[in-house]
């Protein structure tokens, strides 16, 4: 009797808890799709719906960053007028996405900022380290993936010796991030016991949940609130694609910015810092600074802590902003439909739209769902590329060769939902003819896909195709 009593009330305590998470979907979804499917699965499937529900369904958090906004440590923005001394011509059809990225973001667009590209770890790993053995009071670095070869060994000694000379060392890996190297690289630096090291939402069971989503996938590197790096690239050797040892390297972009631009990465890293640690870096808003060049430059922080998909926002008016090219180099595409009707819009309406991405995958599956999707952006003009190996992570967004987006954010609900990430917008002719020349060099390397290849492929590759396109909001 007595476990018929216990087995009743478990059965009514587990599906009142199934009957609250459907609730709690349906109350905090905004996607009516998504609202849609997890308040059947709480609803049919009381038994386990909700664990997956809290397990990946809940994915809204909360950091310190809204705070800092809120309070104005940006001030104004820069007036109009800048827009128009730094290009006239595109200053009119340009203004509206400035007053659009404005009031997304709530951070000014800063002048006076000089932006280098380092292809590959080649040139980016020589230029971080360098900058790290020259800092004289902080050095603050983010990534997600933190490997421990060689190459990590060096990233480890520089910070090492950094500490040692009296600067501030504040290092932090994302906890999923960092289990890619074996030993952990935040291991290897508590040896160096100035370093100060932590690792971002561990996996650890809480009443706040188990958080396997919202993962820091940011590349922060700022060092004394002067350079700073950042872009899609991971710490590890393979990112060195000009050693011939190196048989799966995967090629990708950094930026190393000077200027008052630098401003932004030591924010978002002050935020992320604080909220893993509880500590302040000393951050104290932005500080005027020489002018180091001509690129205007704005801070895209994104991530499930933000109110708005901000950086969608930003991608889909810059793609209505276009009028001659829009060029997009991304390892991962897994647009929204908003964004599939911006691109397609976009071509509708003459623009030259573009998209390079990988002809092999390290993720398969994330390709299947990408060539589900494809023939209704073909359809409506958009060209497709297929670059050859070996495996490319670049991220690239650039429109009318004077407009960049930059920073490690893919096109795919994991980065523009799930993860939290760090772009930057950049004004600045020379730079978008430069990634304009870049972009077109690899595109003369690809071979175009058309909406025939699509059509051609065989009904199993169709339905394997289709059938991971149903798991794309979580791939």
């Amino acid at each position: 009797m007595w476990t018929h009593a216990i087995a009743v009330t478990a059965s009514g305590v587990v599906l009142a808890i199934g009957l609250g998470s459907a609730i709690h979907a349906l109350l905090n979804k905004r996607d009516p799709r998504s609202q849609l499917g997890w308040v059947v699965l709480c609803v049919m499937l009381p038994f386990f719906g909700w664990f997956f529900y809290w397990l990946l369904g809940v994915n809204r958090i909360k950091t310190r960053a809204q705070k800092w906004q809120a309070r104005g440590r940006w001030g104004a923005d820069l007036p109009p007028a800048m827009l128009e001394s730094a290009d006239p011509a595109r200053a009119d059809r340009m203004r509206s996405l400035l007053r659009l990225s404005h009031a997304v973001t709530n951070r000014p667009l800063l002048e006076g900022n000089r932006i280098d590209v380092l292809h590959n770890g080649d040139e980016a790993f020589p230029a971080m380290l360098e900058a790290i053995a020259g800092a004289e009071h902080t050095v603050h670095l983010c990534t997600y993936i933190f490997e421990t070869g060689p190459v990590g060994a060096q990233f480890v000694e520089a910070l090492g010796a950094a500490s040692e000379r009296g600067v501030t060392v504040r290092v932090l890996v994302d906890a999923i991030g960092e289990q890619y190297a074996r030993p952990r690289v935040t291991k290897l630096l508590q040896k160096h016991k100035r370093v100060r090291v932590a690792r971002f939402l561990p996996m650890v069971l809480s009443l706040r949940g188990l958080r396997v989503n919202m993962r820091n996938h940011r590349k922060i590197l700022a060092v004394d609130g002067r350079v700073g790096f950042t872009g899609g690239m991971n710490i590890g050797r393979r990112h060195l694609v000009r050693d011939p040892a190196n048989k799966k390297c995967t090629v990708d972009i950094q930026f190393r910015i000077e200027g008052r631009a630098v401003a932004f990465l030591e924010e978002s890293f002050a935020a992320d810092w604080h909220f893993t640690t509880r500590e302040d870096t000393g951050w104290g808003g932005y500080k005027a600074m020489a002018s180091r060049g001509t690129a205007l430059c704005r801070g895209i922080t994104d991530g499930p802590n933000e109110d708005l998909e901000k950086l969608q926002w930003v991608l889909i008016g810059a793609l209505g902003a276009a009028r001659e090219r829009v060029c997009i180099m991304t390892p991962y595409f897994i647009p929204s439909r908003e964004i599939i009707a911006a691109l397609s819009t976009a071509a509708l309406r003459g623009v030259d739209v573009e998209l390079i991405l990988p002809r092999t995958s390290n993720l398969p599956y994330v390709a299947w769902a990408t060539n589900a999707m494809l023939w209704e952006m073909l359809q409506h003009g958009v060209r497709v590329f297929f670059r050859p190996p070996p495996f490319a992570h670049s991220k690239l967004f650039l429109v009318d060769d004077y407009y960049a987006i930059i920073g490690s954010a893919n096109i795919d609900p994991r980065s523009l939902r799930l993860n939290f990430e760090f772009n930057v917008e950049i004004y600045d002719g020379d730079l978008g003819k430069q990634l304009v020349a870049h972009f077109d060099e690899v595109r003369g390397a690809s071979a175009e896909v058309t909406l025939k290849d699509m059509e051609d492929r065989s009904f199993g590759i169709k339905l394997r195709d289709s059938f991971a396109k149903i798991f794309a909001p979580y791939l």
